[in-house]
């Protein structure tokens, strides 16, 4: 589904992302983890497009998305949600989605009053709603939320996109326990769905929902497996998840 080759990316003298080989395989919840400053988020903006590579290569279902422009990116089966909450706060958690949907489609948002009547773009909004676990709050203004429901809007507005592939930078960031549990709930209904790439620094969630994890650190991968593999991995346990999350 998604394969990195090489990918690099300095900022002045700082070498965040290291010439990384990394391959998403279709279906599958591949993690991304590795210590803050590692360079995962800079990767997930790479792929998506929001930011330039150095060098390297990135293809998409054999495709070589490296130069094309975010919203090509889109347009081929990629979408993305953020470390920090990105939805209109002030249209309600229906509206959203009809917007994402609608853009979607091609339609420019300036026609967004004539199109509101359209009974085929609500509708696959609703369905959305649904999938997200947020049908009882469809007329709720977005920014009036919860942090965690927030979250699971923001995922619905990838998914209104019909991806492929979707890439989660730390979806429960900033979440308790309970909020959490929804989040995790939420990833394995989609799975059935869609290819996710998950940048998380829960490790009980992580280690729940991957079936395969690639360690990042300083900028370089140092190691690529399934999650028993990387629990027994000695340079991943000394590097980052330490004996006690290693040995569990």
């Amino acid at each position: 589904m998604l394969e990195l080759r090489g990918l690099t990316k300095r900022f002045g003298g700082l070498l965040a992302v290291d010439q990384v080989d990394l391959a998403v395989k279709d279906g599958e919840i591949h993690a991304l983890i590795g210590p803050n400053g590692a360079g995962k988020t800079t990767i997930i903006a790479q792929v998506s497009g929001s930011l330039d590579a150095d060098a390297g290569e990135i293809l998409f279902r054999g495709r070589d998305l490296t130069r094309l422009p975010q919203h090509a990116r889109v347009k081929a089966g990629l979408a993305r949600s953020f470390q920090i909450t990105s939805i209109f706060r002030r249209f309600s958690v229906l509206d959203n989605l009809a917007l994402a949907v609608q853009a979607r489609s091609g339609s420019s948002l300036s026609f967004w009053r004539p199109v509101a009547g359209e009974k085929a773009l609500f509708d696959e909004a609703r369905a959305i709603a649904d999938e997200v676990g947020l049908s009882r709050r469809l007329d709720l203004v977005a920014g009036n939320l919860a942090h965690g429901e927030q979250r699971a809007l923001e995922v619905g507005l990838a998914l209104a996109t019909r991806p492929k592939l979707v890439l989660l930078d730390e979806p429960m960031a900033g979440m308790g326990p309970e909020e959490s549990q929804r989040i995790i709930a939420l990833i394995e209904r989609i799975r059935a769905r869609v290819t996710v790439l998950l940048v998380e620094h829960d490790m009980d969630a992580v280690f729940r929902l991957a079936e395969r994890i690639s360690v990042l650190v300083s900028g370089r991968v140092i190691a690529s497996g399934a999650p028993q593999e990387i629990r027994a991995n000695a340079e991943v346990r000394r590097a980052y998840l330490g004996d006690e999350l290693a040995a569990g």
